[in-house]
C-alpha cells in the first residue's frame, strides 16, 4: 500500500489567502500591543518556558536555534533560521535534512558551545535551545534577543515542538504536521498488520557510542515515541533502562538486546565505539535470534536518535514500514 506522510515541505505550498489569514489571525489575538505598525509586525506575544514567561515578537523573522530538535521544527512549520549551532558530525547540519533546506543557514558554532559573538551579529529576535542545553547561558543569550528555552530534549519533543510553534507564531501550521504525522502512524500500523500484530513485535533499539558502553535504549527517549506511537512491542529488558533513557552493556552482554527486531545506529568511529568488535567478530551477536532470523537492521544515527522531530520523525516511520514488512 501506498502509506501518507505529512511531507513538511507542503507547508510551504499553503496559499497566500491562507497564510495571510493565519497572520492576520495572530496579529489579532495579540496579547501585548506593543506596537505602532498597522500591520502589527511589532506585537509581541508571551510564551511560557522553562525560564518563565517570556515575550517575543509575534511574527519573529530572525531565528536562531542552537539545537537539533529545534532546527527540525523550525525547517519543519517552514521558518529557516538565519543561524544553527552544527551537531558533533561531519555533515555539520544532520544529513538527513534536505541541503536546499540549511543552505544559507550561518552555522554558530558546535551545538553545546555557541559562538556568541556570532549570534549577536546575526541579529536575531528569536532564539530556541532547551535549559538542559543552554540553561548556564541563558542570562548571556537574553541579553541577545528573546530565548524560548525547553525544559528538556528527546522525550518530550512533541511538547516542545508546540512551544516552538507558538514562538514562531505557526500554532495552525503546527497542528496540520501533527495531524499529518497522527494520519502517517495509522498507514504504518495498518500496513504493518494491526494493532494486534504489531504489539506482538518486540523491537530494541541499539545504540554504539564512541567512548561509552553500548545502550539498550528504554521507552524514555526520542526514538521509543515513535515505536510506541506505531504501537511496537518492546523487550522486557528496557524496563531496565536507567531513568527510562537506556540500560548499558558490554559488548559480552549484547545478547540482551535480543528481540523480534533490531535496529542499530553507531555514533563516533565503528572501532572506537566497538560496534565493529560486537557486530563482526562477537559470537555474543552472532547468536542472537534477531541476527539468525535476519531481522537487524543498520539505521542513520543521525536521522533515528539525534534528529528530533517531526521531519525526522516521518522518515524513521517510513523506514519502519520497510524493514518490518520484508
Amino acid at each position: 500500500m501506498t502509506l501518507r506522510s505529512f511531507r513538511p515541505r507542503a507547508l510551504a505550498a499553503v496559499s497566500l489567502t491562507a497564510v495571510a489569514a493565519l497572520a492576520l489571525a495572530a496579529c489579532g489575538s495579540s496579547d501585548d500591543s506593543g506596537s505602532d505598525s498597522a500591520s502589527g509586525s511589532d506585537a509581541t506575544r508571551t510564551v511560557k518556558t522553562a525560564m518563565g514567561d517570556v515575550k517575543v515578537k509575534k511574527a519573529p523573522q530572525r531565528v536562531v536555534v542552537l539545537d537539533t530538535a529545534e532546527l527540525d521544527s523550525a525547517l519543519t512549520l517552514g521558518v529557516k533560521p538565519v543561524g544553527a549551532t552544527h551537531a558533533d558530525v561531519t555533515s555539520g547540519f544532520l544529513n538527513y535534512l534536505p541541503k536546499d533546506q540549511v543552505a544559507d543557514i550561518e552555522d554558530v558554532g558546535q551545538m553545546m558551545t555557541p559562538n556568541l559573538e556570532a549570534i549577536a551579529g546575526l541579529k536575531p529576535d528569536l532564539i530556541l535551545t532547551s535549559k538542559i542545553r543552554h540553561g548556564d547561558k541563558y542570562a548571556e543569550l537574553s541579553k541577545i534577543a528573546p530565548t524560548v528555552m525547553t525544559e528538556n530534549t528527546g522525550y518530550p519533543w512533541k511538547e516542545n515542538f508546540r512551544v516552538h510553534a507558538e514562538a514562531l507564531g505557526k500554532e495552525a501550521e503546527a497542528k496540520m504536521v501533527a495531524d499529518g504525522y497522527a494520519d502517517h502512524v495509522a498507514d504504518v500500523t495498518k500496513a504493518l498488520g494491526g494493532k494486534e500484530k504489531v504489539a506482538a513485535t518486540e523491537v530494541n533499539m541499539v545504540r554504539f557510542v564512541e567512548g561509552a558502553d553500548i545502550r539498550i535504549y528504554g521507552k524514555k527517549n526520542y526514538i521509543a515515541t515513535i515505536l510506541a506511537d506505531v504501537g511496537l512491542g518492546r523487550p522486557a529488558i528496557t524496563d531496565k533502562a536507567k531513568d527510562g533513557f537506556s540500560y548499558d552493556v558490554s559488548p559480552e552482554k549484547i545478547d540482551l538486546a535480543d528481540a523480534d527486531v533490531v535496529f542499530h545506529s553507531t555514533y563516533g568511529d565503528p572501532k572506537k565505539s566497538k560496534e565493529t568488535e560486537t557486530t563482526g567478530s562477537g559470537l555474543w551477536w552472532k547468536n542472537m535470534d534477531a541476527v539468525k532470523n535476519g531481522k537487524v537492521f543498520a539505521v542513520d544515527d543521525q536521522l533515528w536518535i539525534q534528529g528530533i522531530g517531526y521531519t525526522a520523525a516521518d522518515k524513521i516511520l517510513g523506514e519502519l514500514h520497510k524493514s518490518l514488512v520484508k
